[in-house]
């Protein structure tokens, strides 16, 4: 006999697809299905085709499947865009007895990024046979009160599998007692119940035994057996019966463990054993019921002894029987129906997808950086979410259905910010609201947009003179805000030519770590300072660049021993000098002009007689470089007189050089000027002096001459205003100022050697001071000089206080004031020391022209001595060079207290 449903075998398998565009991101649903156990490597689908990608798009996008569990049962190939079995799929395993069974997936792209939902639909396939829960079922039936019709429950059987491969029919073989009766449950289970033909006779047959075979619906059914065994028993007519045939029960989920739900009553007409009832649920309770729900078995009381959850399961049938305690014992049978109701119990879940982690800082407004999707396992407005970021960030959230896409809203600065940590709360509308939290950590990438920064704006290095080549003159060092190579710093110098050379000969640079090493050993008198430009690169793309100057200021060393002026090398530093017998004490015989290349201490010059030794007649001033005598010349002194005589400079340590002078008393000596033949012996040997120096004076002559004329202009220009400025002034002032001018004339040899200095009274009306220098030429006598006029600025307002004293000059602090006087000398030191400088220039352009080592300033010598840490009071005192003829008059500083107060300036510095 055989009990079929009533449905009918089907298969259906469906794929659809569709799109929707939102917020610039694609977004898609593909569905697919496949059947359980399929083998690896079954096709399911080409997402790639059913997407309109082709085969360039999918290498180019580069497809994947998201971080879902699901996908350790399915790949895509990136080539070709089919997705495969990955895994062997069991469908009672994933969905139970489910009768569809869904699995979801996420498709993702990239470039741009986008997300697709895939949901595959898993077909059972008839792989699981009908079992029954027990292999033999015992019935007792008592004999006289079973009328036929009666019914009897049979052992349920179970299908793991479900639609038409699950359970379809039950059978027996065909005997004149007992039928077959099959029931559909609400849950679609079938159920076999045993149906009493006739009634039967204990004494004509005791015991009856059948087999009840479960099939299902497969193409090629599978089937399962239990053994029936029934007895026949007599006695106890009355079976127990329930106040009711169905109950129906709601409750809440998440009740506590042992609530009762609901007390069964059953009553038996019967009386002692035959009417003791005990409850129990039937075979036909399903187990899951079994597991959340228990019944007192003398009580009747169903109680809950598992956990109710709306989400696994939103109803429950319960079915009970009364046994009562007769022989045989009787049944009643009844069926309770429970409805679970949802409770606000489920947190929202919440799940961010992004391929990358990293953010771009020059990343658009509006670039999508990851998709959230929110999930509530909760029904009605207990499963609605509302979702929100944390504010003040600049990202915000665009919803779609239960999906959101992150998006940037402002700007991003790596350098200001450089990771973001966003909280995403997800709540829902249930009461009492729900919620869950996610942070999601994004970092922002480098781009370069910054670039070094040097630590200085400028830089100064210091280095002595004659230094080690190699040596390491400064370190820079600058720093870049971006990361990662951006920041990988490459330090080099910027090519320029330095007095014809290439930059890189003075200096070199570590590319890495921005040590700067001198090339070359440096010479103060050739050069002062060094102007160098030092670039630093990233090593991004593209490259930024930063420069800074760095000045390389060469200090000054005691290298070069002074050199004697006059007398001249005509005679091997032998000079013939002649007195007569009646000079008194005082008488200047001579003077001892020197100069050094140095600067500063380095080239402050002293004298001194080194032979001979106990001579008493003659003395040299130890600043002046003046030979004086110091005593009436005797009868019995020496006619020939000679004397050696060491000039020393001041640095550490000292250099010198000698001189000799042979001094002839003799009875009667011209008062004449001396000739420019007596102080040149040897001018055959430097030829060239006397040009350069020409050419040094005409130059400088030039250049002054312009400047005066330009300072001529404004001050004319200012006049109107009864005002001065600069190195101008006005005829009024310089009337009420002024009583003398100076014309101090020089006297050179055609050497270019100083010969000496003579000053003269101007009309005080001039408008400027002149320095004249003058040149013996060939064509005319020892006394004839060509006249060429320097023109300088005035300065400042001279002071009276010049006088020419015949006492040694003592200058500095500790010097002994001299006595003093009257005079024609200006005493003012700014014009003091200019008249210095240039005698000192030109003295050193010349050598250097001679030498061959011109430093290339286009200065003619003058910047050699003014370099950026070189001051006036460096310049050594060569007051004591001006040679005055006919006189024994030196001229000497009356204001002494200037002249110590810059002694000790200069002496500080040169601490320094």
């Amino acid at each position: 006999m055989d009990f079929q449903s009533p449905e009918k075998d089907w298969k259906w398998q469906v794929v659809y697809f569709y799109f929707f565009y939102s917020w610039g991101c694609v977004y898609g649903q593909l569905h697919y299905s496949v059947a359980e156990e399929s083998e690896p490597g079954t096709l399911v689908g080409n997402v790639a085709r059913d997407l309109g990608l082709t085969l360039t798009d999918i290498e180019k996008r580069r497809l994947s499947l998201g971080s879902d569990g699901n996908t350790r049962y399915f790949i895509v190939d990136q080539n070709t865009g089919e997705l495969t079995v990955r895994d062997g799929i069991d469908r009672e395993y994933i969905c139970g007895s489910s009768l569809t069974c869904l699995l979801p997936l996420e498709l993702i792209t990239e470039d741009p990024f986008e997300l697709f939902s895939v949901e595959i639909e898993i077909l059972d396939i008839n792989d699981n046979s009908p079992t029954f829960s027990t292999a033999d079922q015992i019935i007792k039936i008592t004999e006289i009160f079973a009328n036929p019709g009666v019914k009897f429950p049979l052992v349920t059987a179970q299908d793991l599998d479900v639609g038409f491969n699950g359970m379809s029919k039950y059978q027996i073989k065909s005997n004149p007692y007992f039928s077959l009766s099959v029931k559909k449950r609400k849950d679609g289970a079938l159920i076999a119940e045993l149906v009493l033909e006739k009634i039967l006779d204990r004494e004509e047959k005791e015991k009856h035994e059948l087999l009840l075979t479960a099939l299902d619906g497969g193409e090629q059914p599978r089937s399962g057996s239990t053994q029936v065994t029934i007895f026949v028993v007599d006695f106890n007519d009355n079976a127990p019966v329930f106040d009711q045939a169905s109950y129906k029960i709601n409750i809440l989920e998440n009740l506590p463990i042992n609530t009762v739900i609901v007390k069964l009553n059953a009553t038996d007409l019967d009386e002692d054993l035959n009417a003791e009832i005990s409850y129990s649920f039937d075979e036909h309770t399903s187990d899951s019921a079994k597991e959340i729900f228990d019944i007192n078995k003398k009580t009747g009381e169903i109680y809950i002894k598992g956990f109710v959850d709306y989400e696994v399961s939103h109803s429950y049938e319960l079915f009970v029987k009364a046994i009562d305690g007769g022989t045989p014992m009787l049944e009643g049978h009844c069926l309770v129906q429970i409805e679970v109701e949802d409770i606000n119990d489920n947190n929202p879940e919440i799940i961010f997808t992004s391929k990358t982690k990293d953010v771009p800082e020059d990343a658009p407004i509006g670039t999508v950086v990851g998709f959230i999707t929110v999930r509530d396992k909760d029904s009605g407005r207990n499963g609605e979410v509302q979702l929100d970021i944390s504010s003040n960030l600049p990202f915000k959230i665009k919803p779609f259905k239960s999906r959101y896409s992150l998006v940037t809203s402002e700007y991003l600065d790596r350098e200001k910010i450089s990771h973001y940590i966003i909280q995403v709360t997800a709540s829902d509308l249930g009461s009492p609201t729900l919620s869950n939290q996610t942070t999601i950590v994004l970092s922002v990438s480098d781009v370069n947009d910054n670039p070094p920064v040097f630590s200085q704006s400028v830089y100064n290095a210091y280095i002595k003179e004659n230094n080690e080549p190699g040596a390491l003159l400064y370190t820079v060092f600058a720093i870049d805000p971006d990361e990662g190579s951006n920041s990988d710093l490459t330090y080099s110098i910027s090519e320029r030519q330095i007095d014809g050379s290439s930059v890189s000969t003075f200096v070199y640079i570590n590319s890495n770590n921005g040590d700067i090493f001198a090339q070359r050993s440096f010479d103060y008198e050739q050069f002062q300072v060094l102007t160098v430009t030092v670039r630093v690169g990233d090593s991004g793309t593209p490259k930024l660049f930063s420069d800074v100057l760095l000045y390389v200021f060469i200090l000054d060393t005691n290298d070069n021993a002074p050199t004697v002026l006059y007398p001249g090398e005509s005679k091997g530093f032998i000079a013939q000098e002649k007195i007569p017998q009646s000079a008194s004490a005082g008488y200047l015989v001579s003077k001892i002009s020197a100069m050094d290349l140095d600067s500063g201490h380095n080239a402050w010059l002293s004298y001194r007689i080194i032979e001979p030794v106990t001579q008493t007649l003659f003395e040299i001033s130890q600043f002046t470089g003046e030979i004086r005598i110091i005593r009436s010349v005797l009868e019995m002194d020496n006619a020939e007189q000679h004397l050696v005589i060491s000039v020393s400079d001041h640095g550490e340590p000292a250099l010198s050089s000698t001189v000799t002078v042979i001094i002839n008393s003799i009875d009667t000596i011209a008062q004449d000027l001396p000739q420019s033949q007596d102080l040149i012996q040897n001018s055959q040997k430097s030829p060239n002096v006397t040009l350069y120096l020409i050419i040094s004076l005409v130059a400088i002559s030039l250049v002054f001459f312009i400047t005066f004329l330009i300072l001529l202009v404004k001050c004319l220009k200012r006049d109107s205003y009864g005002s001065s400025f600069g190195f101008c002034f006005s005829s009024k002032y310089q009337t009420e100022h002024y009583t003398d001018q100076y014309k101090p004339t020089l006297y050179l040899n055609t050497d270019g050697t100083l010969k000496y200095m003579e000053v003269r009274m101007v009309p005080p009306d001039s408008q400027g001071q002149c320095y004249q220098a003058c040149f013996p030429t060939a064509s005319e006598n020892n006394d004839s000089t060509v006249m060429k006029t320097m023109n300088f600025p005035q300065q400042a307002q001279p002071n009276a206080d010049w006088r020419f004293s015949q006492a040694t000059q003592n200058p500095g602090p500790s010097g002994t004031q001299p006595t003093e006087e009257a005079g024609v000398w200006p005493n003012n030191q700014f014009e003091t020391e200019r008249l210095q400088a240039m005698i000192l220039a030109s003295a050193n352009e010349a050598a250097e022209g001679t030498s061959g080592l011109g430093g290339g300033t286009g200065t003619m010598g003058l910047s050699a001595r003014y370099g950026p840490q070189f001051t006036l009071q460096h310049v050594p005192d060569y007051r004591q060079n001006v040679y005055i003829p006919g006189s024994t008059l030196t001229p000497t500083n009356g204001g002494g207290k200037r002249e110590g107060k810059n002694k000790k300036k200069s002496s500080k510095k040169d601490k320094k």
